[in-house]
């Protein structure tokens, strides 16, 4: 009897076991090839001349260590999807607010490596890159002050806030939008 519902649950389970549909649609983006790939999508809600985005990212679940943070590189892949749909580098304002777990993707690698067993920052690469291509990365100083951290120890570019609630608070008040994901 066992045998008969054998084959049925077997059938049930390949698709789970087969690759994930459209993963060959993504690629390295045009400004940050090395992480946050994306797909080009024919889109039909047109992005009008002229528009600029100013979008806050809010990061709290920290990263595995040695891996690169799934928010962070969400940033990077909107910056990427943009870019790839024609809107320009410079009409893209993307600031990050980092608090909570997070706080330790923040730091230089000794600071990172006493935290973690030795293990290297997975963020700090794509953390220089975003810098430099503009991105604003803001530590909340409640977060770094329960966990120990001073501002010596982030990666340079990183600002300590007073918190990540006046980071948003003030972020907004510059035009930024906040973004669900």
């Amino acid at each position: 009897m066992k045998r008969r519902f054998l084959l049925p649950a077997l059938l049930l389970l390949l698709p789970a076991m087969a690759p994930a549909p459209g993963r060959s649609a993504f690629h390295p983006g045009p400004v940050f090839t090395d992480f946050a790939p994306i797909a080009t999508v024919k889109s039909d809600v047109a992005i009008p001349a002229g528009t600029e985005f100013k979008v806050a990212f809010d990061v709290s679940e920290g990263a595995t260590p040695g891996e690169l943070s799934r928010g962070i590189e969400t940033a990077a892949r909107f910056i990427n999807q943009h870019v790839d749909a024609g809107v320009p580098l410079s009409a893209i304002r993307v600031a990050i607010v980092v608090h909570g777990a997070a706080s330790d993707d923040l730091l230089q690698p000794a600071a990172y490596a006493a935290r973690h067993g030795g293990k290297a920052n997975g963020n700090a690469t794509a953390i220089a890159q975003m810098i430099e291509k503009g991105v604003a990365f803001h530590l909340c100083g409640q977060s770094a002050a329960s966990r120990g951290i001073a501002n010596a120890e982030l990666l340079p570019g990183v600002k300590m806030a007073v918190s990540a609630m006046s980071s948003h608070a003030l972020l907004q008040q510059a035009g930024y939008t906040l973004n669900p994901f």
